[in-house]
Parts: structure tokens; C-alpha cells; sequence
């Protein structure tokens, strides 16, 4: 009887730290991305999906404000990737989140519109990624955040975007809506993790690629969304990790990008493992990829970000 009364409690005590664990997740503050108009709406308007933090049907795109108790002053927009199908938050920008606020930076996590739920265009992605860079800078202050300290991390395809909005930041995906629009959209250095970067041959297969472009694409249409035909001087520092063996993104997207950034002589670090596969968030435990955090916020501070 003792034992089971033992075990009961451990249970009980298991319980409350889950349930705590999801008031927690649940009760961050968030920050609506358009309070009023939002472009090229009509899409999904039925209840988000949520399938074990891997999110669908955005009708909200949004800012989950991740917290430090002592801010640094630094802030980064993270994005979870999902092929713009949908969103792994669960695997990737929930748990990076968590991570950079134990390192006393501000972590906003993007919700973000999925190009094929019905909106008026597949480019919605790409409005919400520079509103998000915006909607940051305008409540600097509220959150201690120096406007110059603001980065962007992206995983897969998140890291298209994240890549898209560092090295486009001026191009004009939506018509202002309101004065936050006035604001920069420019991220102040950029974290891209087994990314998607190149939409033209033969990295034309991912599912990135059709979520945007759709089946039959134009080579103008795969170009401008090629990140890195993108790439010009004044892009901010950019940091890559990406495996060899990455089998739905090539690491040929990695090296793409690492050699145009090389070319327009913009500060770059990039780090192949050797095995990883993709879609290993803050890394698979007892793998090299489980580095990458540590390798990222050195490379963070010798650019004057921490």
C-alpha cells in the first residue's frame, strides 16, 4: 500500500509539472501581426489546428513572446519550418525559443499564414515575415530590446523565410496598412538551420518549392525566390548549419548561399555535420548536430550580438 501511495504521488507530481508545463506554453503573450486590416485575407477562418505542435489552418498569424527575466537587449523572430504546409512549432521554434530566453534574449515565435489555405495569394508567408520584423521594432522599448540587436532564425523552410525577409527586406509584398509599416523590416543578422534556399534545378524538388510556386512554375518565378539570387551588399551577417546528408533539403542549398554571400562580401559562417539528416531542431542528442546552438550564440557574440 505504501508503494502505491508512493507511485500515486510521483504521478500526481508528474501531472502537475505537465500541466504546468502547458499553462505555461499557453499562457505567453502574444501579439496579434495585423490588429486591423491584414492583406490579401479570405483564407482559413475555421479553428487553428494544433496536432501535437505541428500547426495548421492560421487564420491569426501571430508573435508568442518568449521572455528572459533579465533581458540583454537582444531579440530574434524565430520561424519553424513545415514545407509552408505547416508549422513545426513543437520541434523547432517552440523548444529555440526556450533556449535564447536561457540566454537572456527575447524570443518572438511567428505563426504565420500557409500560402495554400485559401488566401488571395502564396506569398503571405512573406508579408507576415516583414510585418513580424516590423511589429518587433515598433515594441522595442516595451520589451527592453535594442532595435539594432534584432535577428532572425529559421528552420527549413523557415529558414526560406528567414532568408527571404533578411535579404528582400524592402520588397514590397502587401500595401502598408498602418504606421508600423514605416518601420524597418531589416533583421540585423540571420540564423539559418538546414534551410531552403534555392527553388530553381535541381534543388526545384521540395515541397517549399510547390507550396509557393505551385506544379509549373516559370525559371523567372523559381529565381526570384532562390534566396540566393537574392543576396546584395548590405545584407546582414548570415549563419548556416546544415548535414551532408540532409535528404529533403540538399546541402547544396547551404553551400549556394554560403558562396553568394561570400561573393557580396557578407559576413558568413557556415557548419556542415557530417550525418544529421533534416528537421533536427535544437539537434538530435548525441549527435554533432546538438552544437549548433552553442556554435550560433559564439557566433552571435563575436558579431556584437550578445
Amino acid at each position: 500500500m505504501k508503494k502505491l501511495f508512493l507511485l500515486t504521488a510521483a504521478l500526481s507530481l508528474v501531472n502537475i509539472h505537465a500541466i504546468a508545463q502547458t499553462y505555461a506554453v499557453h499562457s505567453l503573450p502574444e501579439i496579434p501581426l495585423w490588429p486591423d486590416k491584414m492583406p490579401d485575407a479570405s483564407g482559413a477562418r475555421g479553428p487553428e489546428v494544433n496536432n501535437q505542435g505541428s500547426l495548421t489552418h492560421i487564420s491569426t498569424p501571430r508573435l508568442i513572446v518568449h521572455r528572459p527575466e533579465t533581458p540583454n537587449g537582444v531579440a530574434v523572430l524565430v520561424i519553424s519550418g513545415g514545407g509552408y504546409a505547416h508549422i513545426e512549432t513543437g520541434k523547432e521554434s517552440g523548444p529555440a525559443a526556450e533556449w535564447l530566453v536561457s540566454k537572456g534574449i527575447t524570443a518572438f515565435e511567428l505563426i504565420y499564414r500557409l500560402p495554400q489555405e485559401g488566401w488571395e495569394t502564396p506569398y503571405v508567408p512573406f508579408e507576415d515575415g516583414q510585418r513580424a520584423l516590423r511589429m518587433i521594432r515598433a515594441h522595442a522599448a516595451e520589451y527592453a530590446v535594442d532595435p539594432h540587436k534584432i535577428g532572425i532564425l529559421g528552420f527549413s523552410a523557415g529558414g526560406h523565410l528567414a532568408g527571404m525577409v533578411a535579404s528582400v527586406p524592402d520588397k514590397v509584398f502587401y500595401k502598408p496598412v498602418d504606421a508600423v509599416d514605416g518601420i524597418s523590416a531589416k533583421p540585423d543578422f540571420a540564423g539559418l538551420i538546414y534551410p531552403v534556399i534555392s527553388m530553381l534545378p535541381p534543388n526545384d524538388t521540395t515541397h517549399s518549392q510547390k507550396s509557393i510556386l505551385g506544379k509549373h512554375p516559370s525559371m523567372a518565378e523559381e529565381s526570384e525566390f532562390s534566396v540566393e539570387k537574392q543576396v546584395k551588399a548590405g545584407m546582414p551577417p548570415v549563419f548556416l548549419a546544415q548535414a551532408s546528408d540532409d535528404p529533403i533539403a540538399s546541402i547544396d542549398n547551404s553551400l549556394l548561399m554560403f558562396s553568394a554571400l561570400r561573393k557580396s562580401g557578407i559576413p558568413a559562417e557556415l557548419h556542415i555535420f557530417q550525418q544529421g539528416g533534416h528537421g533536427w531542431g535544437m539537434g538530435k542528442p548525441g549527435t554533432e548536430t546538438s552544437s549548433w546552438p552553442d556554435l550560433f550564440q559564439d557566433w552571435m557574440q563575436a558579431n556584437g550580438f550578445r
